[in-house]
């Protein structure tokens, strides 16, 4: 990968001499980098004022967001080490030398040990040529090295910050833009100066993906082995700025209901009806439009479902991740050649494959990462012969949800829709406190209307815009259920309620996020409730 991706700091902005992150070093300014690997050059803009500054792959790469109070605009920095004439030079030669004579054997290895085996080759080359460096300039040009060889480049600062959700490019000559989890769309300094450079990074992206880009095919689709989704399209054919990429970020830190619960998507009660849904098996679908959280909810809901449970995930991009053992998770794959009459290249293996397949695997639960062809219907008859399925879709409303599951390419008769038990509507909007997510509605389907041909819908929870509050809407069939299932009271439903509630406030008052210590809490309150609850009351988890 070309390593001369443009970024923009000022050539007056050399090195101030101090460490990123560290605001209490001063220096005097030089013509090469300072004492530190990377120093934080200094905002030149007197409008400009630094908001955070945070290590992303310290002591190398570092991210700077600030915000301009003139124009009103954010920029986010990526901050690397600097190199000298001679180390840039250095590390040229070394790029074009070691790939000659890196054979394919490294394929096989992880990550870490790529980056060990190119720190040893560097380390060994230079001593055999006898080129003198100092241990600085040595760690800079094996930062850069380990960066472009085996990261993502230019951009690899920007996949390493977990407050990034996606990246994209929009052209030669563009800023990159990133959606920040606190600061929402942000431009950076980082842009793609040349076509070439562009097109090339585009073919990487492909490769990562294990998928060809050309002028013949120049859109692509996939997935790397990290789990970053990736789309992309080569050249001028189809985007003429030049190429073009979208790359989300995979979370390896799945969102949990604690952190729905944090980021106020949803109430303490609303997770806690979730984990009695999941409990006894109740379907649902999530719907909202893009880039309105529908697969972290998706995902913090599936770390409800008991753990003996056998549960099968089919997705066009690996999003969820569970901590369950007995979880087959299935991913689609793209074909080679021409389509067929079935619609279908040689090899391809779509969702309808997948959820035909995962229904002779006799899963509990099945989780389609999002429903939009006739994988649809097998997946209602799934519901309708006792598999609890989740599932989410684009849509902003029941009404809308019907009108898709109906018509062309689904084509679901309204009859199987009863077999749906809840459906929640998820939105990204803005209040006071700038754009957030919310969890509009949560429904129940109570049954079918033959007469009308309607669906009859209970609203159990509803988002109250105008003081960005839950409201529980006085009754839950769920509830009523669970009674009758269980022979409970009102009174044993309202306390075992309660208890989960109780449950919920202590992992978010104690900001238990990490979802294998609260799938531990989880899988241990379905074996002994009462003793987690007591755990809790008494001094909490330990």
């Amino acid at each position: 990968m070309s390593a001369t991706m443009r970024i923009r700091i000022p050539r007056t902005a050399r090195t101030d001499g101090r460490a990123a992150g560290d605001k209490n070093l001063e220096g005097s300014t030089t013509d090469l980098p300072g004492t530190f690997i990377t120093a934080m050059p200094p905002l030149t803009d007197p409008d400009m004022r630094e908001l955070q500054v945070s290590a992303i792959n310290a002591p190398y790469s570092y991210a700077r967001v600030s915000y301009n109070d003139r124009t009103k605009e954010y920029l986010y920095e990526v901050i690397e080490p600097q190199l000298s004439r001679h180390e840039q030079e250095v590390l040229e030669h070394l790029k074009e030398t070691l790939t000659r004579i890196i054979g394919p054997e490294v394929a096989s290895l992880t990550g870490g040990q790529k980056r060990s085996f190119l720190r040893g080759e560097v380390e060994s080359y230079l001593r055999s040529r006898g080129v003198s460096l100092s241990p600085l300039s040595a760690e800079r040009i094996i930062y850069y090295i380990q960066r472009d060889f085996v990261g993502f480049g230019a951009v690899d600062a920007l996949i390493g910050d977990p407050q990034v959700e996606d990246l994209s490019c929009d052209g030669v000559n563009v800023p990159l833009f990133i959606f920040h989890g606190k600061y929402e769309s942000v431009r950076t300094n980082l842009a793609f100066a040349h076509e070439e450079e562009l097109d090339s990074f585009i073919i990487l992206l492909g490769q990562r993906c294990g998928k060809a880009v050309s002028v013949s095919a120049p859109i692509l689709d996939g997935t790397t082995p990290e789990g970053h989704r990736v789309q992309a399209t080569y050249g001028r054919e189809v985007t003429t700025r030049g190429g073009s990429f979208t790359l989300r970020r995979y979370k390896e830190k799945p969102f949990t209901p604690v952190d729905l619960v944090l980021n106020h998507t949803a109430s303490e009660e609303m997770i806690a009806y979730f984990w009695l849904a999941a409990e006894v098996g109740e379907s649902l679908i999530i719907c909202g439009g893009p880039a309105s959280g529908k697969t972290c909810t998706l995902n913090a809901i599936s770390l409800f479902i008991p753990p003996t449970a056998k549960i099968v995930s089919i997705e066009d991009t690996r999003e969820v991740n569970l901590p369950h053992e007995n979880w087959i998770p299935g991913a689609t794959r793209s074909g080679a050649g021409d389509r067929g009459p079935d619609g279908k290249s040689a090899g391809e293996v779509d969702m309808f494959d997948l959820v035909r397949a995962a229904l002779r695997q006799r899963p509990n639960y099945i989780i389609v990462g999002e429903v939009r062809g006739k994988e649809t219907y097998t997946m209602f008859q799934a519901m309708a012969t006792g598999h609890t399925t989740y599932s989410t879709m684009h849509a902003d409303s029941v009404k809308s949800m019907v009108n898709r599951l109906e018509n062309p390419p689904i084509n679901t008769p309204r009859i199987l829709l009863s077999a749906l038990n809840n459906v929640i509507i998820q939105v990204q909007t803005r209040t006071e406190h700038g754009v957030v997510r919310r969890i509009k509605q949560v429904l129940e389907i109570v049954g079918f209307e033959p007469e009308t041909n309607e669906l009859i819908t209970n609203t159990v929870y509803e988002w109250d815009a105008s003081n960005d509050t839950f409201l529980f809407k006085g009754h839950s069939f769920l509830f009523d259920k669970i009674i009758e299932v269980r022979n409970y009271t009102h009174e044993d439903m309202d306390a075992e309620f309660q208890r989960r509630v109780a449950v919920i406030h202590y992992l978010a008052e104690k900001k238990i996020t990490d979802y294998r210590q609260l799938w531990r809490l989880v899988a241990g309150y379905y074996k002994d409730p009462k003793a987690v609850a007591d755990m809790i009351t008494s001094g909490g988890v330990r």
